[in-house]
């Protein structure tokens, strides 16, 4: 039997590696989407650190406020003049800073020692402009504390009593988990790599054989149906094995098309990593070629199988959101969740904690499960005759 399985699967296989849309898949989800996911965030990366480095603040009536223009220069921000038309070109996200807005009279109330009213005009929609206020605001919360100084200072009251206590922050996170903040999607879109990588093979040896009316033939054989069944779901399960294996080892030459020197000082990749992100992979890719193997199979076209296919292809993917929705964190019911397991284990990965072997036993057994339960149904299906 096992003779005559690895003879359908070099059959079924060099039939998957022939399918251009098979191919496509390969190269695009697997071979380019390391490089091009570490490119993007490499670009977004270093354009906020170059904002970052700029230093600008825009000001709308910097005219009304030179004692804070002066505090402003003093703690080195560049001020720029606002355009005319900003709070428009805010909401089309034509600007991408936040506004500060000087009023008319605002000199002469902060010398007659009133509380004068500020202005930091963004627009939500605009993610530049939000992120900028945040960096407006701790500018005028400097300049607020050194205005009371000064008005304490000269009614002869210390400055410190306006500090009762110093508060001082302490970040606990190693440098490789920030990253890992970063590259929190990559192993989502690697997961669905592998998912989406298998899924022509899977409908084009079951479906697309029916539909084609290659499949009757093939029962007639005298070889056994389990035979007939490995062979076809190593085939498919080879292909999301070799896309696996290309998306996690692509970030590998990846990183060397890191912009951010931060990001790339921060971002550790090795062989470690990948052989961990293989040993996570593997077994899903196995397990979702037999599931994807038994949908197409109780489907009459590749149009219907690509419908039902879709459907689980969906579910699939929106089990790592749990993860996002459970505000408890990790749970131990997660790593025997398939995909949901994947994607929190190799975020561990990613932020450099230790992965017990016990860890890696609950995604295996339900990988193994889901394999053979997919295998049988497929089996079942033939002895009927499909």
């Amino acid at each position: 039997m096992l003779r005559l399985a690895a003879i359908v699967f070099a059959k079924e296989l060099r039939d998957a590696l022939r399918d251009r849309r098979t191919l496509l898949a390969v190269v695009l989800s697997s071979v380019a989407v390391g490089p091009l996911m570490l490119v993007l965030l490499s670009a977004l990366v270093g354009s906020l650190e170059e904002r970052a480095q700029a230093r600008e603040i825009v000001v709308a009536g910097a005219a009304h406020g030179p004692t804070l223009i002066n505090y402003l220069e003093r703690q080195t921000l560049v001020v720029k003049p606002a355009p005319a038309d900003y709070e428009r070109a805010l909401r089309e996200r034509r600007l991408g800073d936040a506004v500060l807005v000087i009023p008319p009279g605002f000199e002469r109330q902060l010398a007659a020692g009133l509380r004068p009213t500020l202005n930091i005009v963004a627009a939500t929609g605009n993610t530049r402009a939000a992120a900028s206020r945040d960096r407006v605001a701790q500018a005028l919360q400097g300049f607020s504390l050194e205005q009371a100084g000064l008005r304490l200072a000269w009614r002869g009251v210390a400055p410190a009593l306006l500090e009762v206590v110093r508060i001082e922050d302490r970040d606990l996170a190693d440098p490789r988990a920030r990253s890992a903040q970063l590259t929190a999607m990559l192993p989502y879109f690697v997961l669905m790599a592998v998912l989406y990588g298998a899924l022509n093979a899977a409908l084009d040896t079951t479906a697309g054989e029916r539909e084609r009316g290659s499949l009757e033939p093939l029962l007639t054989n005298p070889a056994p149906r389990a035979a007939i069944v490995l062979g076809k779901w190593a085939a498919v399960a080879s292909v999301g094995m070799l896309i696996a294996v290309l998306s996690s080892t692509s970030f590998l030459p990846g990183q060397w098309l890191l912009r951010s020197e931060s990001l790339a000082a921060l971002f550790r990749y090795g062989w470690r990593e990948a052989a961990l992100f293989l040993a996570l992979l593997l077994p899903l890719a196995a397990a979702m070629s037999a599931l994807l193997m038994a949908v197409a199979m109780r489907c009459r076209s590749v149009r219907e199988a690509q419908a039902a296919a879709t459907v689980v292809l969906l579910v699939v993917s929106l089990l790592p959101l749990v993860a996002l929705l459970d505000l408890g964190g990790e749970r131990p019911w997660h790593l025997a969740v398939p995909a949901l397991a994947q994607v929190t284990l190799m975020g561990r990965v990613l932020r450099g904690e230790t992965i017990a072997a016990l860890d890696l036993v609950w995604p295996l057994a339900v990988a193994m499960l889901v394999t053979a339960a997919g295998i049988a149904d497929v089996a079942r299906r033939l002895r009927r005759g499909g």
